[in-house]
């Protein structure tokens, strides 16, 4: 009966056709193929919610099995967070030197080695911050920014600024972690993946579950896929920071520590690819959101942009990447 409820409040995903845009002079994706493909993933995803969308960037087409449905962002939201970060050290706002000391009410709900390795080790650079964002998907790193450049208020509008429709960063880290399983306020004590767990388990099995459903059908902290790609593009091709941040949070992107079984597994050795993923929670056998999203730059140097989005899933975790390399596999195939 949980089920039920969960799947029917997530409105899932036969709702219409692939949807496909033309424009540009780039050699043209093949959408037959793409249509073939990612439907047949899409079919083994069932009965979580599950889009995938592919951009040529230098071409304009487009191409997406959905793309106007919001999903979770999770960790996702800290690539654009990071972008907000830049733009505010383009302004000269703020400097990659700049120090920041964490005390315990900066700490954030794991996965956060930082907030782990408190107190032994307090004070971090803003670059330092940026790359266990980045890099290493930190929450605490995450939200430390976050507050430095005002908070989430100002990342959104930052992004609508620049015309980054249907993306919202609207909360913390520490505020979204506790609230998708019911919890009360973030403690500092919690820090560790441990002991957040246990806390986590003090709340009823169908409290949890109650706070599940609203959270993967609340609109806050998600984005569409083509919202993914266009801020991908953006970034990509240099509307959104200078040279310099550019290439900086693409290295980042592009030596990320997570996701390596996901989108990346499917694509070959020389293939490069700058993504972030997000990842929640699994309780009692729901996951809420496994996701990845970056830019494939193949050899001769055409850039391809790439979201997936899962939500609801009831497969493993091996499983739910399978999918992700799967897309990955797909993408090559249509390009080439």
């Amino acid at each position: 009966m949980r089920l039920a409820v969960l799947f029917l409040a997530l409105a899932l995903t036969a709702c219409k056709p692939p949807e496909r845009t033309t424009a540009g002079t780039a050699p043209p994706m093949d959408t037959k193929l793409l249509d073939q493909d990612i439907g047949y993933i899409a079919r083994k995803a069932r009965p979580a919610a599950f889009d995938v969308a592919v951009l040529n960037i230098d071409g304009g087409e487009s191409w997406s099995l959905m793309g106007d449905r919001a999903f979770p962002l999770q960790s996702v939201f800290k690539a654009p967070l990071a972008a907000a970060v830049l733009a505010a050290v383009d302004r000269r706002e703020l400097s990659l030197d700049e120090p920041i000391t964490i005390t315990d009410k900066d700490l954030s709900p794991p996965w956060s080695p930082i907030g782990a390795a408190w107190p032994a080790i307090r004070t971090y650079t803003v670059r330092d911050l940026l790359v266990q964002a980045v890099e290493v998907s930190d929450n605490t790193a995450a939200d430390v920014l976050m507050r430095r450049i005002g908070g989430p208020g100002q990342v959104q509008a930052w992004l609508d600024e620049r015309g980054v429709k249907d993306l919202r960063i609207d909360r913390y880290e520490r505020e979204i972690q506790v609230e998708c399983w019911g919890m009360p306020t973030f403690r500092p004590e919690w820090r560790t993946e441990a002991a957040f767990n246990a806390a986590r388990f003090t709340v009823p099995p169908a409290a949890r579950h109650a706070a599940l459903v609203n959270y993967l059908t609340d609109p806050r902290d998600t984005s569409t896929t083509t919202a993914a790609l266009d801020f991908l593009r953006k970034l990509e091709t240099g509307e959104l920071l200078s040279p310099a941040s550019t290439k900086f949070l693409l290295r980042m992107m592009s030596e990320t520590k997570t996701g390596q079984t996901r989108i990346k597994a499917g694509l070959p050795l020389d293939v490069a690819f700058a993504h972030k993923t997000g990842t929640g929670g699994t309780d009692q056998g729901i996951n809420a959101a496994t996701n990845d999203i970056g830019v494939i730059t193949l050899k001769n140097g055409h850039r391809y942009a790439v979201a997936v989005f899962l939500a609801g899933s009831t497969l493993p975790e091996p499983d739910r990447d399978a999918l992700f390399a799967a897309v990955g596999r797909a993408v090559m195939r249509a390009v080439k």
